[in-house]
């Protein structure tokens, strides 16, 4: 059963070929013995998972049958979940249980899906590697020495694995695509706004955004669909009706508009990933697309700008764990302002320090207008890149990551070389549009991916080229020895 994806498993509860209990049970024992060796769950909740899939068994008997009743899945551990520790990999909230549901959580568990427990990521979703984690390092499966690529490299293994058929995540700056391009998977980020942030533990509020993983273009229609939608508790969250994803799926590719970047193909570029992308491009190109060179000039400047909007955004967010209302809190503090001090020093990770050292020099007096008044202008710059490119192209393809997964601790001497690796990604998020990455073949047993870009609420188009190429193409499908 563990072999099965979503939509597959859909099928089979819905035939009565196994019950979500049998399901669930046969994973939670994968789980058992298979994590050790990845270490993606932070925690899984076992008997919540029974309880819920008993429940939904029992719906189904009562005469519903909805595509999501009794499918078993796990959320990012930024995700407040009800009753259940939310650690966002830190320290500083190891000990936090979540007395809310997210909205993101509780719209799947009213759509009835099983969730087994919570993921391991980088501290506060700050990384591209998930060594970052209090927790210790995720490994990859297709290589244990490996990343498995970050922040929701938890959820990427997990679904690579097949412990689990799907999974949350977040994309702060590539960080669901980056991870699904690194473990075979299919991740989309969808447009800012798209999903609810309610419950979402904040990284960079105008940059974070919810979204699926999972094996298949289809199985991310079927999550986003039932992800997505209005929140009045959220107010960057868009008041627009959601697609119909899954009927989007089998549209034919005849007529589609293809923009190939010429600054995504210069030094920096692994030239075996560029021949992956090509040869994606070629298949698309048979199945009717059409393809030419655009520009997008202001690329250059996505690192430094998002290094300066995101940990200034960071900086302000995580001001208010403080070790006074809940979360870690130092011994014996002497005064406030030891407590103060001692509990976010001992609390926070380095990778996340760095962070809000950098965000709070960038909003300082005196480098506020130097530094993130010139970045968001870069913003705006980026974001009109895209539009213009959009008005002589449906889609955006490129590679998702320049190089395929590294070894673990490679780059952790060097920070830069890490945030190098979102290079191909951080431009959604700066511009608010979608992306997703999908399977595009291997590079010495490593897993590579192709991202797609589309213009404002057009996830439905992503999820429809993707589909269609998977349709062609079985790079989706291999799974990593031994899992």
């Amino acid at each position: 059963m563990h072999r099965l994806t979503l939509a597959q498993i859909a099928r089979g509860l819905a035939a009565k070929d196994f019950s979500a209990v049998e399901l669930s049970e046969a994973l939670l024992a994968r789980i058992g013995q298979f994590d050790p060796q990845l270490n993606s769950f932070i925690t899984v909740t076992a008997d919540q998972a029974r309880a819920q899939a008993q429940a939904a068994d029992a719906r189904r008997a009562a005469g519903e049958n909805g595509a999501l009743l009794g499918a078993p899945i796990a959320h990012k551990d930024l995700f407040c979940t009800q009753g259940v520790r939310t650690s966002c990999a830190s320290k500083i909230l190891d000990n936090f249980v979540s007395p809310y549901d997210a909205t993101v959580v509780e719209k799947l568990a009213a759509a009835g899906c099983v969730s087994l427990g919570k993921l391991n990521m980088d501290e506060f979703a700050m990384g591209s590697a998930n060594e970052s984690s209090h927790y210790g390092p995720v490994r990859n499966p297709w290589n244990t020495e490996c990343v498995p690529g970050g922040s929701s490299g938890g959820s990427a293994a997990a679904v690579a694995a097949r412990l689990i058929p799907a999974a949350t995540g977040s994309d702060t700056g590539g960080s669901i695509r980056q991870p699904a391009a690194l473990t075979n998977l299919t991740g989309i980020k969808p447009t800012y706004g798209r999903v609810s942030r309610w419950g979402m533990i904040a990284y960079a509020s105008s940059l974070d955004q919810g979204g699926p993983l999972a094996r298949t273009a289809e199985d991310c229609a079927l999550l986003l669909g039932a992800m997505a939608g209005f929140d009045p508790k959220d107010s960057t969250c868009v008041d627009q009706p959601v697609d119909d994803y899954l009927a989007a799926l089998n549209r034919p590719l005849n007529g589609l508009r293809i923009g190939l970047p010429r600054e995504y193909f210069g030094a920096g570029l692994d030239p075996r990933l560029s021949d992956a992308v090509m040869a994606c491009v070629e298949v698309l190109k048979k199945l009717g697309a059409t393809v030419r060179e655009i520009g997008l000039p202001n690329m250059q400047h996505a690192i430094p700008a998002y290094y300066v909007i995101a940990p200034a955004e960071a900086s302000s967010n995580l001001s208010r764990f403080d070790g006074v209302r809940f979360g870690y809190r130092c011994e014996s503090p002497v005064n406030l302002e030891d407590l103060y001090k001692r509990s976010r020093g001992e609390g926070f990770g380095a990778e996340v320090k760095r962070r809000i050292m950098v965000g709070t020099y960038a909003l300082s007096a005196g480098y506020y207008d130097a530094y993130y008044l010139k970045a968001q202008k870069i913003r705006r710059l980026i974001r009109s890149d895209f539009i213009g490119a959009f008005q002589e192209v449906d889609v955006i393809l490129g590679p998702t990551t320049p190089n395929p997964a590294w070894k673990l601790g490679e780059k952790s001497s060097d920070p830069i070389a890490a945030y190098l690796e979102d290079i191909y990604t951080i431009t959604a998020n700066l511009a608010g549009i979608p992306g997703l990455s999908m399977p595009a073949g291997f590079v010495d047993g490593l897993p590579v991916g192709v991202q797609l870009l589309a213009p404002y609420f057009q996830e439905g188009r992503l999820l429809n080229v993707a589909h269609q190429y998977q349709q062609a193409t079985d790079w989706h499908q291999r799974a990593p020895e031994g899992f």
